[in-house]
């Protein structure tokens, strides 16, 4: 017997207790990450090295190497995705939308694939008993009263279906016959068998099994069926009959559960899946499943708008499970089912998932499973689902969502909980996610484009200058003064445009971005030593003041104004204005970067005054440097895709 964790119950908590796996926002977080840190370890070096063998001075090529690696290191990057992923989590709290972990907001916005159970999710949450049938389609209240009976005394946790029965029993005469049985045993129901049974002894001391299940996997057990008054045994010719007869059923809409029984000898107190052998089939006993839920159609439609394909994952039966399908506008034709999946690879079924949208007769591993597979293919796979049999597929989904009245074990796994079951609320949860990567991915843009450029401009002004291109102290100023700037970027707007279609974490696509922009403000920085060196004859240790208070400045506003240039992939406060709060620090920090060397303690940072020739040389840099930032930018969309 198997107790405790090696129960199928016991085995599906401990795979909930597990630690979860690596989201889509984990995988590119950590990505990211390793790009940057790649980055620092080939470039900080480099910067030391030359500036050691041109100037000589070690310690201050130490100081300075140590100021390039906090100005690349993007430490803005906690608060942006922290706030950003809060302000995500606040909007969904207005929805009535619980976030548990704050990274299920973006993952939300990633996700192309959203997979869902069907009853208490495309369906309403309750069944209605419909009626009972013999094996062969005749009606016969005799079969209601076995059913009634296995529900009323399972002890394990009752289905909607056990319930509708019970709720029924209670309106007619069978109710007053239940005084007259006592549990000896039962064989709770499991996911693999797909059915569950009791062992009753009546008062006249008559004892009975009871077996309550889904249709194929009862008739297997029987070796006799009832017609009428008459048993006969269970040959091909019956058995294919009485699927007949259970396929016409499901097709008329009804959910159905096949009962079969056999008399127990009395000297036997217990019993074991042995016992579920040589039943004979009473019948069936028929449910009406509730209408489709209202929100539902709308609900796919819009998730369809965004990119998102619908696929249902669930334990009932393909013929239900396909006409619920096509109320709610999805393709009801392609269907898998649990046993054809246990017979594929991994491989194989990978392939077959992509033109699938229902799986059907699943078990929890089988639904699981699916969901790796997905993700495996490359989609951001949620789910959303509310009992036991859901909760390792919401473990195993990017997303895993649940209800307020979901079982425990399935809220646990989930990284969002619905409070209220309207299905409209995920496409709510979708434009929140995009709109939250959206503003990280904005900072990831401008961060690593703008440092890779500032690294080509150290590189090449380490090299020929006599002195540091600017002092440490002033490096870390101006990156203390950029990412002031960058506060406003978790209240930014994000074009709508940028909300059609699922957004994933593409890190080839930010380091091809960030090589790509990068060497185009060197190419204003270069101008600018020209300008410095040249016209202003900033060009011994002598004038080093006045070149590195003119590059501070024109490094300072290119980074600030390529928040405005990058945040859209349109023409700037033209075409897409930034929100109000993202204006206020750009400008706040732009102005501080004007005045700086002309205030007391911009002195103390080793600035000095600019002449006032070289503003009109820097508003032909800057305007240049903006209008061929924009032309690059729309090159790259166009050629590239990505943005």
């Amino acid at each position: 017997m198997f107790t405790g964790p090696d129960t199928y119950f016991g085995s599906i908590a401990k795979s909930i207790g597990n630690e979860n796996s690596k989201t889509s926002f984990d995988i590119g977080i950590r990505s990211f990450t390793h790009l940057m840190i790649c980055f620092l370890l080939v470039i900080v070096p480099l910067v030391f090295v030359i500036n050691g063998v041109t100037k000589g001075n070690w310690a201050e090529a130490f100081l300075f190497a140590v100021a390039i690696a906090v100005g690349l290191t993007p430490e803005m990057l906690p608060m942006i995705v922290t706030a950003n992923l809060a302000k995500g989590a606040l909007a969904m709290a207005k929805k009535k939308v619980i976030v548990k972990r704050l990274n299920a907001i973006q993952n939300f916005g990633a996700m192309d694939v959203l997979c869902t159970d069907k009853t208490g999710t495309l369906t309403e949450e309750f069944v209605v008993y419909g009626d009972s049938y013999d094996p062969f389609g005749l009606k016969d209240d005799s079969v209601l009263r076995f059913a009634c009976l296995n529900s009323r005394f399972q002890n394990g946790l009752k289905n909607f279906l056990d319930i509708a029965l019970i709720e029924h029993s209670w309106t007619i005469p069978i109710s007053k016959q239940f005084q007259e049985y006592r549990l000896i045993d039962e064989l709770p129901f499991d996911f693999e068998r797909k059915r569950m049974s009791v062992f009753l002894e009546h008062q006249n001391k008559s004892r009975v099994f009871i077996c309550k299940g889904a249709v194929e996997e009862v008739i297997a057990l029987c070796h006799t069926a009832k017609r009428g008054d008459a048993i006969i045994p269970m040959d091909s010719r019956v058995q294919e009959s009485c699927l007949s007869t259970a396929k016409l059923l499901n097709e008329r809409g009804l959910r159905i559960i096949a009962i079969a029984t056999k008399k127990m000898p009395s000297s036997v107190n217990s019993c074991d899946l042995y016992d579920e052998k040589d039943l004979t089939l009473l019948g069936y006993t028929a449910f009406l499943d509730p209408p489709t839920k209202e929100s539902a159609r709308a609900a796919v439609q819009a998730l369809t708008k965004y990119g998102v394909t619908v696929k249902v994952l669930t334990g009932d039966n393909e013929r239900v499970t396909s006409k619920v399908a096509k109320d709610v506008g999805l393709d009801g034709e392609s269907i898998l089912l649990g046993h054809e999946i246990s017979s594929m690879s991994d491989r194989e079924l990978q392939s077959a998932i992509e033109k699938t949208t229902i799986f059907a007769k699943l078990t929890p591993d089988q639904k699981q499973r699916v969901i790796h597979g997905l993700r495996d293919r490359g989609h951001v796979v949620g789910f959303i689902g509310d009992g036991i049999n859901d909760a390792p597929a919401l473990r195993a989904a990017d997303v895993g969502i649940s209800v307020n009245n979901a079982v425990d074990i399935a809220k646990e796994a989930a990284d969002i909980i619905l409070l209220e079951k309207d299905l409209l609320v995920l496409e709510q949860g979708v434009i929140e996610g995009r709109k939250v990567f959206g503003n990280i991915i904005k900072y990831i843009k401008m961060g690593a484009s703008s440092n890779f450029g500032n690294v080509f401009s150290m590189l090449g002004a380490s090299c020929f200058l006599p002195f540091l291109p600017m002092l440490p102290i002033q490096m870390l100023t101006q990156n203390l003064l950029y990412d002031f700037s960058q506060l406003g970027i978790p209240l930014d707007q994000v074009d709508e445009e940028y909300l059609v279609k699922p957004r994933k974490w593409e890190i080839s696509g930010i380091k091809r971005f960030m090589l790509f922009m990068g060497p185009v403000s060197s190419l204003f920085d270069y101008a600018t030593f020209a300008l410095l060196w040249f016209i202003f004859k900033a060009n011994s240790p002598a004038s080093q003041s006045i070149f590195q208070s003119g590059w501070f400045v024109e490094g300072l506003l290119s980074q600030t104004m390529i928040v405005h240039l990058i945040r859209t992939r349109k023409i700037p406060f033209l075409q897409s204005t930034a929100s109000k709060p993202l204006l206020i620090t750009t400008a706040l920090v732009m102005g501080i970067g004007i005045l700086l060397p002309f205030s007391s303690f911009g002195k103390g940072l080793g600035f000095v005054s600019l002449p006032w020739l070289f503003f009109p040389w820097l508003l032909v840099i800057l305007a240049s440097y903006c209008v061929l930032t924009q032309i690059m930018k729309s090159w790259f969309t166009k050629r590239y895709g990505y943005y």
